[in-house]
């Protein structure tokens, strides 16, 4: 196909079944032709999202489905090919977020419109689930006690390989490049599609030549029982916060920190700073007021529920603080050893969520649905979408099932082998990036990784050496302010690297190093505000007036994010 040809002559059902019959002999994947469906679409735009601008595009939507070698479940994948003049030799397979493997095409959400609108030929996958609209737990269990093993290691990584693989295949088809011809391929995913391209990269070394990386929900054993130690917290102190007081507690912690990178604007760009100078008691007595409301908060399956609250008056208590100030410890065993890390400082407390009962006239218990289906259908095997108690769990109980998860799961969802030297030296590169207000997954969580695979690869080297030669491929970046995949409602103003995808492509193809990564201000006041982000384990710091940003390093700053996971044996990566 020449790249004169138009959309419309290309973009047929027959034609797209002559091009994946060429393509079909893929690791022993089986197309079947019949399930095969191609339309164009004109004149589509989006608004922009997290991880690239607004543009406007045609492309040709393609579906189809295929079957593994031995097996009758049928995976579907949905494909975008941009115009053929359009088609810059590339392609861009896209991730999920929760329990989803995928983040389908809505409007808002989706990945696919970052790749056309960059000239790449871009998909997601179903996994085999029997829609793009179902996800892995919904068809976890065969029956109670018994793992759909397929589906468990289809989420894993095995169909994000299958998508990139028959997607990279059938564009070399489709737009008729030759075999000498390079087609460069792309990864981007955020919280599941951040582990999703962590799963590639440690397992497929020579399948990306560039992968975006976003606050990946890694070391699944660990951090899907995270969401319920708040719950364990409350519990333990018996005291439920009203939603409000926790409120109050960020919005203070967010006013005393912000001037600590130099700069006063509303964000917290130093939240080992604020760790280190912020004294929680100093909320104690402080005023808060929220009027009655009715809220809507999303759950783990892209799924809401509303409920009524009445207007909340008082003052942050001592209680409160201490429950602020024992979340941001992080899980520790009885004994005091350290199981897990918690969100920065400055993060909203969004796991610690309280419901009101409204015949008692008190805050109660609300058990994190994610966490508690966690432990429910993926730990103890039963069919059930949350835990109907905690009772009798202790700090201990979430250590021993974190260890639980980490032992049944490491080799399908931990995802953290530390030795990427594979992929390296096929000449991968890597652009890792996670919100340092992140309340779903912790910031530390991936400098965690970051410095296990430093440590791993280079154990030979000092730190400073052994950074330099790390960043010189594989390059992490925390986001000011930012929440999770997102920016954050109470930190407005902080800046979000919206065109990562661009620098990936400009670095891989065009040799330009990403010495800082741009970002922009995407709401409020500040919007349109340019900024550049610091690499790991540079820090910012701004100095004459908040007008000039250095990007620094200090030991006892560095020391915070460093922690022993000592209730553990064996090394947790």
């Amino acid at each position: 196909m020449a790249e004169t040809a138009s959309l419309a002559s290309v973009c047929t059902t027959s034609h797209v079944k002559s091009y994946l019959l060429a393509s079909e002999d893929i690791e022993g994947l089986k197309i079947d032709p019949s399930s095969v469906t191609a339309h164009a679409v004109y004149n589509a735009a989006t608004a922009g999202f997290y991880f690239y601008p607004a543009a406007s595009y045609d492309y040709c939507n393609v579906t189809l489905a295929y079957t593994r070698p031995g097996s009758e479940t049928p995976i579907q994948l949905e494909l975008w090919m941009p115009a053929p003049d359009k088609f810059q030799h590339r392609w861009l397979t896209t991730g999920g977020g929760g329990f989803a493997i995928n983040e389908g095409e809505k409007e808002g959400s989706s990945y696919l419109p970052g790749g056309v609108q960059y000239g790449a030929a871009t998909g997601l996958t179903d996994g085999g689930f029997g829609s793009f609209e179902t996800q892995v737990d919904a068809v976890f269990l065969k029956a109670n006690g018994t793992i759909n093993y397929e589906a468990l290691y289809s989420f894993g990584y095995l169909a994000i390989h299958e998508l990139s693989v028959v997607g990279k295949a059938f564009s070399r088809h489709f737009y008729d490049v030759v075999q000498d011809s390079k087609i460069y391929a792309y990864y981007q995913g955020c919280s599941e599609g951040g582990r999703d391209g962590w799963s590639q990269a440690q397992r497929y070394a020579e399948q990306f030549d560039g992968l975006v990386i976003g606050a990946p929900a890694m070391r699944y054993g660990q951090q899907q029982v995270n969401h319920l130690y708040p719950d364990v917290v409350e519990q333990t102190i018996g005291y439920y916060p009203p939603p409000c007081e926790l409120e109050k507690i960020v919005n203070l912690t967010i006013a005393a920190c912000d001037g600590l990178d130099g700069r006063v604007d509303g964000v917290v760009s130093r939240t080992d700073l604020c760790q280190l100078h912020f004294d929680m008691n100093s909320t104690v007595g402080a005023p808060y007021s929220c009027p009655a409301s009715i809220t809507t908060r999303t759950l783990k399956k892209r799924a809401s529920i509303t409920a009524s609250t009445p207007a909340q008056n008082g003052t942050v208590s001592v209680l409160g603080a201490a429950a602020a100030s024992k979340m941001l410890e992080g899980l520790h065993t009885l004994d005091g050893r350290r199981a897990y890390i918690w969100y920065q400082i400055s993060s909203t407390f969004d796991d610690a969520a309280t419901q009101y009962n409204s015949e008692t006239g008190e805050w109660e218990l609300e058990i994190n649905s994610f966490g508690g289906e966690w432990v429910a259908r993926f730990l103890e095997l039963r069919d059930a979408d949350n835990l109907s108690t905690l009772a009798n769990v202790t700090y201990d109980t979430l250590a021993e099932w974190m260890e639980l998860g980490w032992k049944r799961y490491e080799d399908v969802l931990q995802t953290t082998w530390p030795d990427l030297t594979p992929f390296h030296s096929a000449g991968g590169k890597i652009i890792h990036v996670h919100g340092e207000s992140d309340p779903s997954i912790p910031a530390g969580s991936s400098v965690h990784y970051h410095e296990s695979v430093r440590q791993t690869m280079y154990a030979n080297m000092s730190f400073n050496e052994s950074s330099a030669k790390l960043n010189e491929w594989n390059r992490l970046f925390l986001v000011p302010g930012a929440a999770h995949c997102a920016t954050s409602d109470t930190q407005p103003n902080g800046p979000f690297p919206q065109t990562t995808l661009e620098t990936l492509i400009e670095w891989v193809e065009g040799d330009v190093f990403p010495t800082r990564l741009n970002a922009t201000v995407l709401s409020e006041e500040r919007k349109g505000e340019q900024h550049q982000l610091c690499a790991w384990p540079l820090r910012p710091l701004w100095k004459n007036n908040g007008t000039t940003m250095d990007c620094v390093f200090d030991e006892a700053s560095y020391a915070t994010w460093v922690y022993d996971f000592d209730a553990y044996k064996v090394p947790l990566y």
